[in-house]
């Protein structure tokens, strides 16, 4: 193939590589751009201080030569003096350079045709250089050729820019979760759960709060750990510190507990609940849980459950995911959610869903629980379709354990409704 013949077929690929990891995109751009020069060496660098090392290297049959990994002086091979002016960015024959003709580099790798342009990144840093050998001179080799090479390497710099910016955040998030490990920066605060025929309260959902200055929702700190790695372990501590409780509350109360699905199937959530709580335990799988192996998963809540642990399928109502969850995992409880029950009572198409999830509970003997409740109409509404059991703002907010505490020893003695005797005082942050 003839350098003046700019190929199409073999570049066209290389701004959708864009989309692909960076190693896979990085070698497809040096075999694209080697063979339609007709070199026998393509590789990308990297300037660390004051070696260039070969992060991605083409070289068919000439991997002892260079391979990734390799690093050498910056002042022993050509990068260094193209960027300074020195040598040109495109040589056809370096023997025709009087500069390249006497570097060792030269002779040491038998080079006779070289092409290189820097990288230069949106900060403006040259992170490396661009660079394709021969080792025979190639006299057709022009500047159209150079700038085809620069409008590669303009893309390479792309792809590197957001591996790099992946790789600080990936760097920053794993600092911000390790931060929340060391320093105890989770808290656990609970919302009570209601029977709502005679408002009796029947147990707490434990909900995760994070200290420091972001204002971030749990899901999105869970999320970060899961990225990072460290979701399990964020998850379980924030079931450890729910677990706790238990010996404070009555027996006749429960906890609920939101838990991914690889959570569940570690086995440490098994582990961490003692024979003697595992009644007194629901495992929340929510509608945004993924599930890759319903038969793992399975297995792994049968585990739980042979011992008086009790499933919930939160999110009930809010999309397919949550539906798949109810038929695969058939769930001891089924959580409406708050967008079904929002306003239930003026609006027929979400009463008819929630009729029909009350009779499927009846049908399979699962217990229906309205989340969101904020309204005394919401709550007649959800008592008239059926509905057992029920949380929400109108029956309490989150709050401090101790707040629970002292509210269920309030209750203990009063005969008013659970929604009238919650104090505004004892409200935590939503």
């Amino acid at each position: 193939m003839g350098a003046d013949e700019l190929n199409v077929f073999d570049l066209k690929g290389l701004a959708t590589a864009l989309d692909d990891k960076a190693d896979y995109s990085l070698r497809r751009a040096l075999e694209a751009v080697r063979v339609h020069l007709g070199m026998q060496v393509a590789y990308v660098s990297e300037f660390v201080e004051d070696r260039t090392y070969f992060r991605e290297v083409d070289a068919p049959g000439l991997e002892h030569v260079v391979k990734p990994g390799d690093s050498m002086p910056l002042d022993y091979v050509y990068c260094q003096h193209i960027l300074e002016g020195r040598l040109p960015e495109l040589m056809p024959d370096v023997l025709n350079e009087p500069f390249a003709a006497s570097m060792p580099f030269t002779t040491d790798m038998g080079i006779r045709a070289h092409m290189s342009v820097p990288i230069k990144l949106n900060d403006g840093r040259t992170y490396g250089m661009f660079c394709c050998i021969s080792t025979e001179p190639q006299p057709s080799l022009n500047m159209r050729d150079l700038k085809m090479m620069r409008a590669v390497a303009e893309l390479t710099a792309v792809l590197i820019g957001r591996e790099i910016d992946a790789t600080t955040e990936h760097r920053g998030n794993l600092e911000r979760i390790q931060n929340v490990l060391d320093q105890d920066e989770l808290s656990i605060v609970v919302q009570p759960i209601i029977r709502i025929a005679d408002h009796r309260l029947l147990g707490f959902e434990c909900l995760s709060r994070f200290a420091g200055p972001e204002d971030w929702t749990p899901d999105i700190w869970f999320k970060m750990a899961a990225s990072v790695g460290l979701g399990l372990e964020l998850e379980m501590r924030a079931v450890q510190k729910g677990l706790v409780l238990l010996d404070q509350f009555p027996r006749d109360l429960y906890l609920t507990f939101n838990v991914a699905p690889d959570t569940i199937t570690s086995g440490a959530l098994a582990q961490a609940i003692a024979r003697r709580h595992a009644k007194r335990v629901v495992v929340e799988i929510t509608e945004h849980a993924s599930v890759d192996d319903y038969g793992a998963l399975c297995s792994a809540l049968n585990d739980l459950r042979v011992n008086g642990v009790r499933l919930a399928v939160d999110d009930a109502g809010a999309g397919y995911a949550s539906l798949r969850h109810i038929l695969a995992l058939q769930p001891d409880i089924i959580k409406l959610d708050i967008s079904l029950t929002h306003n239930i009572q003026d609006d027929l198409a979400r009463n008819a869903l929630a009729a029909a999830l009350v009779h499927f509970g009846r049908e399979t003997k699962s217990q229906i629980l309205a989340e969101g409740v904020e309204t005394a109409v919401e709550l007649e509404a959800l008592r008239k379709l059926g509905v057992g059991t029920a949380q929400g703002y109108f029956l309490g907010r989150p709050m401090r354990p101790g707040d629970a505490l002292a509210l269920v020893e309030r209750l203990s003695t009063a005969t008013s409704p659970l929604a009238q005797d919650m104090p505004r005082s004892a409200y935590a942050p939503k």
